[in-house]
C-alpha cells in the first residue's frame, strides 16, 4: 500500500488511467467485432463501411500506445484481405 503522499498520487493516477485504456480498449474490440459481423453476413458494402468506421479508431488508439502500432496494422489488413476476398 502507497504510504508517502506522491506515492498515494501515482495510485489515483494509475487507477484512472487504467479504466480509461480499458473503456478505449473494449472500445476498439467493439468496431473489430462489428466489421467481422459485417464480412460474416455476407453483406461486403456493410462490411466496408464498417471498416473505414473502425480504421481511424484503432490509428488513434495506436498512438496512443493503447495497443501496439503493429497489432493495429495486422488488425487492419486482415479484415481488409477478408472484405476483398468476399468480392472474389
Amino acid at each position: 500500500m502507497a504510504n508517502s503522499p506522491q506515492a498515494k498520487k501515482r495510485a489515483r493516477q494509475a487507477e484512472k488511467s487504467r479504466t480509461h485504456n480499458a473503456s478505449l480498449r473494449s472500445m476498439v474490440r467493439t468496431y473489430l467485432k462489428r466489421v467481422v459481423a459485417a464480412i460474416e453476413s455476407g453483406d461486403q458494402e456493410a462490411a466496408k463501411a464498417a471498416y473505414v468506421a473502425a480504421v481511424p479508431v484503432l490509428d488513434r488508439v495506436a498512438d496512443k500506445g493503447i495497443v501496439h502500432k503493429n497489432k493495429a496494422a495486422r488488425h487492419k489488413s486482415r479484415l481488409n484481405a477478408k472484405i476483398k476476398a468476399m468480392a472474389a
